[in-house]
């Protein structure tokens, strides 16, 4: 039997009950075996299976009082997946979805997003089944200083830094860090995006956002084309949307569309960003209330679209953003996105393209970056961040920019490259699994068993 077969056999027979991990896992290991044919010394030496275990799994009750005076109970967790190349890194995403499995996958293609960004970070991720939507500030607190309770001994700035995620924002690391350095005593970055009071980095909560932007720019650029004028849609209406819309409109192209779990906005005008802002930022509001601020937009519940669709990826458009959540993009979807022109797909979720749609992509030739290539740039920031704590120093807002748009063009010119070294030029999904798997595994033999 195969070696890649072999170890994914063995993985779905150890962890049926984690479907989005098993995803993750034979995503990247399907497109290693050219790879694997050049360098028998990784079978040898079982780095697939020892890169598909987490070095650690830390699960934790988190306990904690609401505002009514009752206890309540959440799971936390943190995977500390792979640090042979540095410190752990990833986020916390607190969530009602969250459990290990989702943890897992998430923190198996941190890894080699770490390892294309260049610079010196593992694997991780983590978090809770927690849920701050509806919550008071003062119950998001409560409950931050709960789980760093537990969670504080398993970290450190040379050890593992965790960043925010789905549910984790500035207010949560804020509280998050807060706690930790009462705990420890000590004020070092443990944490980024924190706030800019207390070590933040400027362009942090822009960076995964602007970085899915850079990338696309970097994949046209390769066919002398560009954003410029384009129409564009983008799923999602938190962080990374917000920010994808606005590199957007920098560039010069036009968003059209944005997207919550109750439905979606279509304004041909283009979206507003005051206004998105306004109602998703400061009133924390559905996107109800954008069609209501803003004449021109359509909205369209996700009611009224067929089960398991997306209406974002009906509207036609030059390039799609999408920037939700894990396969809210399926193979209708990404048959319809090209059969109505679509030309370039650069994913600022994790993961947002079920199986059959990355498929669909790289069959067609259009210019498709990954997540795990593509959704960089939040990380990547998160790591500038380090390197500002630890030098005690604060770079301009044109200064980390600068730096992240050159992060996202060289781990195109990466991926490209390791793509065209192994006859697949342009396609920057086996590319990208390549170049962040090869340099991972050099390291961990490198290390020593």
């Amino acid at each position: 039997m195969p070696y890649v077969e072999r170890v994914l056999n063995n993985l779905k027979e150890t962890y049926p009950h984690e479907p989005v991990f098993l995803q993750a896992v034979q995503e990247v290991l399907q497109s290693l075996q050219p790879i694997l044919d050049k360098q028998t010394e990784y079978a040898k030496m079982k780095i697939l299976e020892r890169i598909v275990e987490p070095e650690r799994c830390v699960s934790f009750r988190v306990q904690w009082m609401d505002d009514a005076g009752q206890v309540q109970v959440n799971r936390g967790y943190r995977v500390q997946y792979n640090s042979a190349l540095g410190p752990f890194k990833g986020g916390l995403r607190f969530h009602p979805s969250v459990n290990q499995g989702v943890l897992k996958f998430l923190g198996f293609e941190q890894i080699f997003k770490n390892s294309l960004s260049g610079l010196a970070i593992g694997g991780a991720k983590g978090g809770s089944d927690f849920n701050p939507k509806g919550k008071s500030k003062t119950e998001i607190m409560r409950f931050c200083q709960a789980f760093m309770t537990e969670l504080w001994t398993h970290i450190g700035a040379t050890v593992d830094v965790p960043a925010g995620d789905i549910g984790v924002g500035s207010q949560e690391i804020s509280f998050l860090f807060g706690q930790y350095k009462r705990l420890t005593r000590r004020y070092e970055g443990v944490l980024t995006g924190k706030n800019l009071l207390f070590g933040g980095s400027l362009a942090r909560p822009e960076a995964t956002g602007y970085g899915a932007v850079y990338f696309a720019q970097a994949m046209l650029d390769a066919r002398g084309q560009s954003l410029e004028g384009k129409v564009c849609t983008v799923s999602g209406a938190g962080n990374v949307a917000i920010h994808c819309c606005q590199k957007l409109i920098q560039v010069g192209a036009k968003p059209v569309t944005v997207s919550d779990s109750r439905g979606m906005i279509y304004d041909p005008e283009g979206i507003r960003l005051d206004v998105l802002k306004q109602v998703k930022e400061i009133e924390r509001g559905p996107l109800t209330r954008y069609a209501e601020l803003v004449s021109s937009a359509k909205y369209t519940p996700v009611a009224a679209y067929p089960a398991g669709r997306n209406a974002v990826w009906n509207v036609p458009c030059f390039a799609a953003f999408p920037c939700a959540t894990q396969n809210e993009l399926n193979l209708a979807d990404a048959e319809t996105l090209l059969a109505n022109g679509c030309g370039c797909v650069a994913e600022g979720a994790n993961m947002p393209s079920t199986l059959d749609a990355v498929h669909a992509f790289i069959a067609s030739g259009i210019a498709y970056g990954p997540a795990k290539a593509a959704n960089a740039g939040g990380v990547s920031v998160s790591q500038l961040e380090m390197a500002q704590n630890a030098s005690m120093q604060r770079w301009t807002f044109e200064a980390v920019d600068n730096q992240l748009k050159h992060i996202m063009y060289d781990i195109h010119q990466r991926a490209a490259a390791t793509a065209a070294e192994f006859g697949q030029k342009g396609n920057l999904v086996m590319g990208a699994n390549i170049a962040g798997f090869r340099k991972v595994a050099d390291a961990m033999i490198a290390l020593g068993v």
